[in-house]
């Protein structure tokens, strides 16, 4: 990797700030396009650490990323405002950074007890984390006012009900989660995401997964990959491995939902549910497991593909799913699976 691919992510960041500072002058249909392309792009990549390099199946990513909206939105909505006033743009890097680190951990939760699992079972287990996730951010409302009639009312909890008496930051904490927006999402995000942001990161994530694969220890997680039984008998810890991948690519499925919640201004549980996650593994397959390239293809493909169908209107998703049927049936290695120059060990006789 070295000096050429420091460049690169150079460029590409600063290529990423020049095109930004004309963003006004697209047209904003195609500026959202593009927006969608940069998350998905980020989706895709870090979706392929776990899925492609280290061969695990998770159908979790679209929790993750919810778990980065809310927790960024949260950062620049209602704390912005308490620490900064005005300024709350201010806050906007480090609430894509809190947005990541808070999926991170819920990575982490989930991989820890989880990824002794292998296969189908820790596609229940990550599919039921997504589900859980987005039935939580659905009742965010509920759960607030619930526990404040509890403080309230005669018969209720009286230790909670001493307790958010005595600190006025609990009560806020309450009020904060009730403006979460429950069933009906959060509205009003402010509109800080843009080109510079979503590509940058875009840059970053390519930059770090494949950083992180083509390393010396970044090998163990495609020798957990090809291998896991006798990984494991050459001394890689492949549960740790298996969690490092849970968590790196958590982190930035956070930072996409941050970036995302900040350029469409409001998110909705509905907005990330087991469709998206299949969403998400789809770009994966189709642009090859493992393959980088291949998924930054086909992240663009696919979106923009989605989008061009719009005008079949009630006919899209039903045109979308013959299409990918007919992809995985001419290319079921993926559509950008290339050999790039990989030759056999040994003539074929």
């Amino acid at each position: 990797m070295g000096y050429r691919s420091h460049l690169i992510l150079v460029a590409a960041i600063l290529a990423s700030f020049v095109v930004s500072l004309y963003s006004q002058y697209l047209n904003p249909y195609y500026l959202d396009v593009a927006i969608n392309v940069g998350v998905n792009v980020i989706l895709a990549v870090s979706l392929n650490l776990i899925n492609g390099y280290t061969g695990q199946f998770s159908l979790g990513h679209a929790g993750f990323m919810s778990v980065g909206a809310y927790a960024s939105a949260a950062v620049t909505m209602f704390l912005g405002p308490r620490w900064l006033g005005e300024r709350t743009a201010l806050l906007f890097f480090p609430a894509l950074l809190v947005g990541g680190i808070v999926a991170a951990l819920a990575g982490l939760a989930v991989g820890v007890p989880s990824l002794r699992l292998n296969g189908d079972y820790l596609a229940i287990v990550t599919l039921g984390f997504g589900e859980i996730i987005r039935v939580i951010f659905r009742n965010t409302d509920q759960t607030a006012q619930a526990i404040k009639r509890w403080t309230t009312e005669p018969g209720g909890w009286v230790g909670l009900k001493n307790w958010l008496k005595d600190t006025g930051w609990t009560k806020a904490i309450l009020d904060d989660m009730e403006k979460l927006g429950g069933a009906l999402g959060l509205q009003g995000i402010p509109a800080y995401a843009n080109f510079f942001w979503t590509f940058g990161f875009a840059a970053v994530t390519i930059y770090v997964v494949t950083s992180l694969v083509n390393s010396t220890y970044g090998r163990s997680f495609i020798a957990t990959h090809d291998d896991e039984v006798a990984a494991s008998a050459m001394g890689v810890n492949t549960t740790k491995f298996k969690i490092i991948a849970f968590v790196v690519g958590a982190f930035f499925a956070g930072i996409a939902g941050g970036l995302y919640g900040h350029f469409k201004q409001s998110i909705d549980p509905r907005g990330f549910d087991f469709i998206k996650s299949i969403e998400i593994v789809v770009i994966v397959i189709l642009g090859g497991m493992g393959n980088n390239l291949g998924v930054i293809l086909s992240a663009i493909l696919l979106t923009v593909l989605l989008e061009k169908l719009r005008d079949f209107g009630d006919y899209r998703m039903m045109l979308y799913s013959f299409l990918i049927i007919v992809i995985m049936l001419a290319r079921p290695q993926g559509l950008f699976a290339w050999p790039l120059g990989r030759k056999d060990a040994a003539p074929k006789p």
